[in-house]
């Protein structure tokens, strides 16, 4: 039905206007689809007014086209008692109609994207995120607050890397990766392998065979030994742990937090940690983003998203305050609007260079710092990507001059700091069709692993580099635009997925799931796995491990051992907390146990991978848990128990531990203010 308005206050009061033209009195009705040309007027002024909020409402556009204004607009008019007045022209009516009609066009376009805009600072917000999500089923992949638009039609569904690699067969046969006595993991019976495993433990201790042929037996034997699900120690924080590594010669590790603070172990013993101490970022902003032990296990690095590096002694005897590397440059500032005024930006990426004298920095705003330690000055800072760099690091542990950098523009590129003046880079790396969020070095100045958003992995030859001359043709003549997914919130499409025909990578990795934040993946080390595997965290909460053919060896699944492993925060029900029930709180509101595992360190010398992740009900905490190789974890009865639960100082924490219900802790609460109160009732409660 349409709406009637009177608009006759709006009107002077000295125009009267003629009835229907006999002087009678009479309504005049006036609808506004007759007047069509005043409403192409009026619609190019609301076009001009929605351009203007483009900033504020561009993505939702096609929702605008829905709200069209077809109400109808009745004008009552009683005649003026002075029947001398002349008629007055009915364009003056339908002005006053359009003006008024304008305004409340522009009003509404106004409190439309006001409201989109408030909708959406509310969606980012923590707090209401979690709402959100865990009203709902908790499938992260059904969370896509803003889904893309599908494509019309199904791409190829053979476009998928073959699995088996043939090139990964060849390097698994090479000798680089490992030796193909052993059986690959997954392939054969599982009692045949155990019964091969154990041979080889016993040859290892009556010392069968000569001197190299114990070599080889050891290297092997390495391969099979594979951690399993099962965690011997949880060790739990009050923050997400964003990362977590084993020095190279695995006497040490550091637990990198959200709450700015890096806690470090003494991990000689890989199976009784100490702890050891904690360094502070005293001004970080959101979280911690990076660390690096320098290769004298003496200094370690870390950043947030701000351009100062702290750098903390590691000797627990050293108290003192960490010490602030600047990295930003005021003067450069005017020159470049990536940065601000003060030249600062923030850091995603930091590593010491392999003779420990320089850092370098992968930053906001697509720039590469190069830092010299002992001067305190930077020695190269250029812009050699159109988006942030999200990873860093150099190619050989012997060498600092060759380096390489991933970025959200999809591109990997090599840089050779000798020649870093002109901002050009010696060579790139392209298959990624969505940004990268890690790189890592094999340390041999050949082997580059790569962590990406479109859910693969890859490994990656410097010999196969392309050069600047080539990458520069190709990015401007042949590559295809990203699709800008999201990866904190949306579900990624695999019809996105394409293969791009001028990827020089070697293998590619698929399975496990980079979601919500920058997952991380590494090389397996030579001492505990002969370098056989390449793993990676995932969102789903397991850390994968691959064979160099991109077949599965195995995975390691967080979740369910940290499942229901602590009580909720205060004031949260959930009934999978065994002594946590809160008759008082909904279990509706309450979010469900939800494990990321962000990132993973094997051990170099021992079979055990520690997974760092964001953990407990809603992510909220985290957990750095030990997983060795246990063939029969199930049925073990060695003291310590295995899963044993601690706090981020390695100490027993009855908290960790189901306690009573909250119904008979009450109830024992209220008979110990009974003087009279009989043992025996107290007994029953408990």
């Amino acid at each position: 039905m349409a709406s009637q308005r009177s608009v006759s206050g709006a009107l002077p009061p000295d125009n009267p206007m003629a009835g229907n033209g006999e002087g009678d009195d009479s309504n005049l009705i006036v609808e506004d689809r007759d007047n069509e040309e005043e409403e192409e007027d009026a619609d190019d002024d609301y076009a001009d007014e929605q351009d203007e909020d483009d900033e504020i409402d561009d993505d939702d556009e096609d929702d605008d086209d829905d709200d069209e204004v077809g109400f109808d607009v009745q004008v009552e008019i009683e005649d003026d008692e002075d029947e001398g007045a002349t008629a007055v022209d009915h364009s003056e009516i339908y002005t006053s109609f359009t003006l008024l009609q304008t305004i409340w066009l522009i009003l509404r376009f106004h409190l439309a994207a006001r409201t989109r805009y408030l909708l959406r600072v509310l969606a980012a917000h923590p707090d209401v995120r979690n709402i959100i999500r865990f009203t709902t089923d908790l499938d992260e992949d059904e969370l896509a607050l803003w889904p893309r638009r599908r494509r019309r039609s199904t791409p190829d569904p053979n476009r998928f890397p073959k699995v088996p690699s043939i090139v990964g067969e060849e390097l698994m046969a090479s000798g680089d990766f490992g030796s193909n006595d052993a059986q690959t993991p997954g392939r054969d019976d599982h009692i045949r392998g155990r019964k091969r495993l154990a041979r080889r433990i016993l040859d290892r201790e009556i010392a069968s065979g000569n001197f190299a042929a114990q070599v080889i037996n050891r290297k092997t034997m390495a391969q099979e030994m594979l951690p399993s699900s099962n965690a011997d120690t949880i060790i739990n924080y009050d923050e997400p742990v964003y990362s977590g590594q084993f020095s190279d010669d695995g006497n040490f590790f550091f637990a990198v937090t959200k709450d700015f603070k890096v806690r470090m172990y003494d991990t000689s013993n890989p199976y009784k940690w100490r702890y050891y101490k904690t360094v502070s970022y005293p001004y970080g902003q959101w979280t911690l983003t990076d660390a690096s032990l320098s290769p004298d296990n003496k200094y370690l690095a870390y950043t947030s998203i701000r351009s100062t590096v702290c750098l903390a002694p590691t000797d627990p005897n050293d108290m003192g305050d960490p010490y602030n590397l600047e990295l930003g440059d005021p003067a450069t500032s005017f020159r470049n609007p990536r940065l601000d005024r003060r030249g600062s930006f923030g850091i995603w990426s930091i590593r010491f260079s392999g003779d420990g004298r320089e850092l370098v920095a992968g930053t906001t705003g697509g720039s590469i710092v190069v830092y010299d330690i002992e001067s305190r000055r930077p020695l190269h800072r250029i812009f050699g990507h159109d988006e942030d760099v999200n990873a860093v690091c150099f190619a050989d542990k012997s060498s600092p001059h060759i380096l390489y950098s991933g970025s959200d523009d999809t591109t990997i590129k090599v840089w050779d700091t000798r020649s870093m003046g002109d901002s050009r880079e010696a060579g790139a790396f392209i298959g990624h069709i969505e940004g990268l969020t890690y790189l890592d070095s094999k340390g041999d100045g050949r082997y580059i692993l790569s962590n990406g958003k479109d859910q693969s992995m890859k490994l990656w030859d410097l010999r196969m580099v392309m050069s600047s001359a080539q990458f520069s043709n190709i990015r401007a003549n042949e590559r295809r635009p990203g699709t800008n997914f999201d990866y904190r919130w949306g579900r990624y499409d695999e019809d996105d997925w394409y293969h791009d025909k001028n990827d020089n990578s070697l293998v590619t990795f698929r399975g496990h799931r980079v979601m919500r934040t920058l997952i991380r993946c590494h090389f397996s080390p030579p001492g505990s796995t002969n370098s056989r595997y390449v793993y990676s965290g995932s969102e789903d909460g397991k850390v994968y491990i691959w064979n160099m053919d991109a077949t599965l060896a195995g995975k390691v699944d967080v979740f369910q051992a940290t499942k229901n492993t602590r009580p909720p925060p205060p004031g949260q029900w959930h009934g999978g907390w065994h002594g946590g029930w809160r008759d008082d709180i909904d279990e509706v509101n309450s979010p469900r146990w939800k494990t990321v595992v962000r990132d993973a360190s094997w051990h170099p010398t021992a079979p055990m991978i520690a997974a760092s992740a964001w953990n407990g009900y809603g992510t909220e905490q985290g957990t750095v848990t030990t997983h060795s190789w246990n063939e029969g974890a199930e049925d073990d009865e060695a003291e310590p128990k295995m899963g044993l639960r601690v706090n981020a100082k390695l100490e027993h924490d009855s908290h960790l531990y189901p306690a009573h219900s909250g119904r008979n802790e009450r109830i024992r609460n209220l008979n110990s203010l009974l003087p009279n109160a009989d043992d025996d009732e107290n007994d029953d409660d408990d």
